[in-house]
């Protein structure tokens, strides 16, 4: 036998978590489920209840998403005993995680929209909090993943929802095992394996099961290391190398006084980890605060947001230093974030430290954001001095070494000297293993190259400072970016960022950009932001990226500063201007929090992509995290931990079109890349790092064609495909197609002609692949279940933000302008088109409708756009009509219940749909009639509104 049957992996599973120590239970239907549930909980509160006492729990316990079920599970209720005394019901014990009842069963059956029967169930105290599906060896762990997915939608909320619970759910198919937190925005991407204390993953389920599921460590991970995110009103659940980094720190405050650091690369969650670790440390009754210090008011303002966003009554920002000074004397306010700047002022004037003079010898924990960027001058030894019981704790993604630290009066500072030992480290190789993180596809453009060449000029005799500040070398590389921005970026589903050298350059590039804007060259949004201080080129390249904002006096509104007088400030004030006009802002940059208020709105504009390409000098290159930012043009220098900060902005994780950071550098930068590389992971982890050259993707694209050419040799031989596992098959095998083809496509040599496959087989093949995927959706509709559902489509491979309707309108225009000769192909090309593209195919029907019935007969002076809008404003009130007669409903009704779903985001819910009936079904019939319906007016607005304009 090849393959391990998933009955077997099961039954070994329940078998190894019985000897682990939790107890065997038999629970069948939701009827057991609150049988034992009853029994559990009188057992964990030592007391019995009455019939009518445990409803009043169910009750309590039935309420709200799975959100709200997680701060549930964290209360105790008061529950009002029938003799009329109060009873406080715990329902996991949080304190001492180990103290609570284990049990583990499977084949759970729940009833719902489909009846379903989960794999492995471990409750605690009778509740269901981590779920285990299984798969037999060999199919891919998604398929695990996606199988939940049917579940949350099917069975998990139905009845008393005691499965809405799970806090945890962990997927196998014996070879590989992955856990995340129960919540309603899931993705495939955001699951984890879990690993060892040197970020060794641990795959098989055995081993996964005996570490992460014996019954005091998933108690803990449950009580102490899931986080309830307040802004997003989700569950996350911490990875390995946080959870052990965590722990570091804990274990060091509480065994010793000494100091630490946390070595996580960029990118990696350290805002996760240092906001747990805060969090526990405030429960340890022997420290008076724990103090969270980042080194600018922007990450400050950044950090209490997302602090909030985890715990909404964690903190408070401190506004300025005497905000500091009264939350320090607060005794209710365990937990503070400042900055670096504020906590130097507290310490540092008399009538501050004078007021916090009577806690300098209290017990107070430390910890440092990045903490290579703000520990390295007086401030530190102004601490140190002052606090006598105190405790330092840094996170950096890059750490300051010998080798890369920035000498001063000829003493290397480096992170160990400040904070002694690296507790736990988690590097850059180690992210991207996991797939926490992107690889970087790295080009480097050789501007001296074609001067060598034609010029016949040795490049060491090239004055570079002269080249590089040359309007020819300015104008080269910009237009570079403009001709290759669409293609590094999907055609701006992504967003840029443009590092040079200095202000000055800064201007050039700015001025450059925005004339060929004026020109018509391009439509992009550009935007920059950058210091009035002088910015001169960093020569030596050391890797520090100063932080590039206003002069401690400008942001203290000094009456010395004289404003007229900064340098760059008219220029400044220029492109302020040309941001208000471009987004109907009102901006400027008169004292340090207006530009700080300009500084977070150009943050959120990046993030929301309403900014293309992002001008900087310093600015934005550390401290920044947008997932929406996939491409850097480097014109700068840079080197060490400087290189990795910048180049680390364009890796976040975001989806499947995503699928590496862009970094285009005009700089002869490959050594020191090569350098920087070796520095922050290891000597071999340049291949980890980088993804490999076009000419290596592109015999991974020849090899993965080859596989579905064996599958399906032919674009009409798919429809000879028999069965659904076949079917599966094709689907697994082109969309590995898709991935390579979305990596190359961001190579700027890439043509289909370098690979074995025609672009019109791509297309045509896209256009099968769609149709399963309509294959599965009408399945969905008849409530069959079909294997196919266990695939992700990643139908954001296929999608070009360029396709559109106003595209398609283009290109009919130009085929009402042909020759007749060349109608029938152009038509042909046009129909292809939307059949491969996904947004489109639900208005295919209606395209070639209007191509063969409208179009001929617009005459030659009118407008094709025009006479289609016309077309489609008929065609969408006719598709309105239809609706409302088949599942007789109120027009207008169904017109608000759009208007608001165009408005809000939210579609109606069950009983706003139901009143939009002329008569109210039964109550058998209301959810299903309530679906129906709501799926059909998605499936209207998809059709007749999305990607219209």
């Amino acid at each position: 036998m090849t393959t391990q049957p998933e009955q077997v992996l099961e039954n070994n599973l329940v078998s190894q978590l019985i000897g682990l120590g939790h107890k065997s239970v038999v629970i069948r239907t939701e009827g057991d489920l609150l049988s034992n549930l009853k029994s559990q909980l009188e057992t964990h509160n030592k007391t019995t209840f009455t019939a009518s006492e445990f409803d009043r729990i169910l009750i309590h316990l039935s309420k709200g998403n799975i959100f709200d079920k997680a701060k549930t599970l964290r209360d105790k209720y008061v529950l009002q005993k029938d003799n009329g005394d109060k009873a406080y019901i715990e329902f996991i014990n949080q304190d001492f995680w180990c103290q609570n009842q284990f049990q583990v069963t499977n084949q759970v059956t729940v009833n719902g929209k489909r009846e379903n029967r989960y794999d492995v169930t471990i409750l605690i105290n009778g509740l269901p909090l981590v779920q285990i599906e299984l798969k037999r060896r060999g199919i891919e762990l998604k398929e695990a993943f996606n199988q939940i997915q049917r579940y949350q939608k099917e069975s998990f909320a139905f009845n008393n929802a005691l499965f809405n619970y799970v806090q945890i759910f962990v997927i196998s198919n014996g070879v590989d095992t992955k856990y995340y937190a129960n919540s309603q925005k899931q993705s495939f991407k955001f699951t984890s394996f879990w690993g060892d204390e040197k970020n060794k993953k641990i795959t098989q389920l055995e081993k996964f099961a005996n570490i992460f599921l014996e019954p005091c460590h998933i108690a803990k991970m449950i009580t102490k290391y899931i986080v309830l995110h307040e802004s997003d009103k989700i569950l996350m659940v911490l990875r390995p190398y946080q959870f052990y980094a965590v722990e570091a720190i804990i274990d060091r405050v509480k065994n010793s006084d000494k100091n630490g650091y946390i070595w996580h690369t960029t990118g990696s969650g350290k805002t996760l980890t240092s906001f747990k670790a805060s969090q526990i440390l405030t429960h340890n009754p022997k420290i008076k605060k724990v103090v969270f210090v980042v080194d600018r008011q922007d990450l400050d303002d950044q950090t209490v947001r997302e602090f909030k966003a985890f715990d909404k009554d964690s903190i408070d920002g401190t506004e300025d230093t005497k905000m500091l000074i009264k939350q320090f004397l607060d005794t209710s306010r365990p937990l503070l974030v400042t900055t670096i700047q504020k906590l130097n002022g507290a310490i540092k004037k008399a009538k501050f430290r004078n007021q916090i003079e009577k806690l300098k010898d209290d017990k107070i924990v430390f910890i440092f954001d990045e903490c290579h960027r703000s520990q390295f001058g007086d401030t530190h030894r102004r601490i140190v001095n002052f606090f006598t019981n105190h405790q330092l704790f840094g996170f950096t993604g890059t750490p300051i070494f010998v080798k890369n630290a920035i000498s001063k009066k000829s003493i290397k500072q480096t992170t160990a000297n400040l904070f002694h030992e690296c507790l736990h480290q988690y590097v850059i190789t180690d992210a991207i293993r996991d797939e926490n993180v992107l690889k970087f596809s790295i080009e480097y453009y050789n501007v001296f190259k074609s001067k060598e060449e034609v010029e016949d000029t040795k490049v060491e005799d090239i004055n570079t400072q002269e080249v590089y500040e040359s309007d020819a070398y300015i104008n080269a590389i910009t237009n570079y970016i403009l001709a290759n921005h669409n293609r590094k970026t999907h055609h701006r589903a992504f967003t840029a960022m443009f590092c040079v050298s200095s202000v000055d350059i800064l201007i050039k590039y700015y001025e450059l950009l925005k004339a060929k804007k004026t020109s018509g060259e391009h439509r992009l949004n550009i935007a920059t932001i950058f210091s009035y201080a002088p910015n001169p080129e960093d020569a030596s390249a050391n890797g520090e990226i100063p932080e590039e904002d206003f002069p401690d006096m400008m942001m203290a509104a000094e009456p010395s500063i004289h404003y007229g007088k900064i340098p760059h400030k008219d220029k400044l004030d220029e492109y302020i201007a040309d941001y208000n006009q471009q987004f109907g802002s009102k901006h400027s940059a008169k004292d340090g929090n207006t530009f700080l208020s300009y500084k977070k709105d150009i943050s959120k504009r990046v993030k929301n992509k309403q900014i293309d390409i992002l001008l900087v000098v310093n600015m934005f290159l550390t401290g920044f995290d947008s997932k929406s930012l996939n491409t850097l043009y480097v014109d700068k220098n840079l080197n060490y931990h400087g290189l990795i900060q910048a180049y680390s902005r364009t890796n976040r994780i975001l989806n499947e079109k995503k699928s590496q950071g862009n970094i285009l550098a005009f700089r002869n930068l490959k050594e020191n890349t090569d350098e920087a590389i070796k520095l922050f992971s290891d000597k071999n982890a340049k291949e980890t790092i980088t993804i490999a050259p076009y000419e290596e993707q592109i015999e991974k694209f020849n090899s993965a064609y080859a596989s579905l050419m064996a599958i399906a040799p032919t674009v009409d031989s798919v429809n000879d495909l028999v069965t659904e596992e076949d079917e599966l098959a094709f689907a697994k095998a082109f969309r590995e197609i898709m991935r390579l083809k979305n990596i190359l496509s961001s190579f700027v040599e890439f043509t289909f002609d370098d690979t074995y496959m025609k672009e019109q087989d791509f297309a045509d093949y896209t256009s099968k692949y769609l149709d399963l995927y309509d294959k599965i959706k009408t399945n969905h509709q008849k409530e069959s279940v079909s294997i196919l559902e266990e695939i992700d489509f990643e139908l954001e491979l296929i999608h070009r933000d360029e396709i559109n309707v106003a595209y398609i309108m283009r290109l009919l225009a130009q085929l009402k302008d042909a020759k007749p000769k060349d109608q029938a192909k152009q038509k042909k090309q046009i129909i292809d088109l939307i059949a491969g593209e996904a947004e489109l195919r639900s208005k295919r029907v209606l395209i070639e409708k209007f191509i063969q019935n409208n179009l001929p007969n617009i005459s030659e002076g009118e407008d094709v756009e025009d006479v289609f809008k016309a077309y489609w404003k008929v065609e969408t009130k006719k598709a309105l009509q239809e609706l409302s007669t088949a599942e007789t409903l109120q027009q207008d009704k169904v017109e608000d219940i759009i208007n608001d779903f165009l408005f809000t985001g939210r579609m109606a819910t069950e009983d706003e749909v139901i009143e939009a009936l002329d008569r109210q079904p039964s109550v058998l019939q209301r959810e299903s009639i309530s679906n129906r319906i709501t799926e059909k007016i998605k499936d209207f607005i998809n059709t007749f509104i999305n990607g219209v304009e």
